[in-house]
């Protein structure tokens, strides 16, 4: 089967699992994806980290559960094993997202700032379309990736606090694979003032320095 005949959404999902395992290894390994040297690392993940983490232990306890549930029922051998295969699949899923937020941090290097949401969203925009960066605070923010007009949102925990206004618009590719024109860039970071920091000027940095 060519690869151009399965639908874009397999594709991308298809891709979203293998890079989210990627991140697993990198995340043993203490490493963090497209961080070039000089670049300022800005993590957004603690947020959630502690949630997450506890679902995932949640579900692995599930997953003991119902295969001893299923062992006291007398199951089909072939049944138990496809619901354990399913069940064990959904905790390292689970765990290559966390993996993925953790070791894929938003960017800000000397060409472009990247803000990323774990394997599901990458957006760079040179620095100089930025024409502002606000330091804002949100909690009710709707989903985690969503474009409404021309504002591209990418919150966690229902949260952003960095607004990024655009000289111009950028095209950007959503998670399932659409593009959209945006002009501001909403998103959450867990250090907002060191994004504005790092995109300031040298001499705006000067004068608060």
């Amino acid at each position: 089967m060519r690869l151009a005949r399965v639908p874009q959404v397999v594709r991308r999902i298809a891709a979203f699992d293998v890079m989210g395992m990627r991140s697993v290894g990198l995340w043993v390994l203490r490493r963090r994806h497209g961080v070039p040297p000089g670049a300022t690392e800005v993590t957004y993940s603690r947020a959630q980290s502690t949630t997450m983490v506890i679902m995932l232990a949640m579900m692995a306890v599930e997953t003991v559960a119902v295969d001893l549930l299923l062992q006291a029922m007398d199951v089909v051998g072939w049944l138990r094993v496809l619901v354990l295969v399913l069940d064990v699949y959904g905790v390292l899923i689970g765990l290559a997202v966390v993996a993925a937020c953790v070791t894929r941090p938003h960017v800000v290097t000397a060409g472009e700032l990247r803000v990323r949401y774990g394997a599901f969203l990458d957006v760079r925009i040179p620095r100089e379309l930025i024409s502002s960066v606000r330091v804002v605070r949100s909690y009710n923010e709707s989903g985690l990736i969503s474009v409404a007009d021309d504002r591209l949102t990418v919150a966690v925990s229902s949260q952003v606090n960095v607004v990024v206004q655009l000289s111009e618009p950028i095209t950007i590719v959503r998670p399932m694979g659409r593009t959209a024109e945006v002009g501001v860039v909403r998103f959450f970071a867990d250090a907002p003032a060191v994004v504005q920091s790092a995109l300031l000027p040298s001499k705006a940095r000067d004068l608060l320095g």
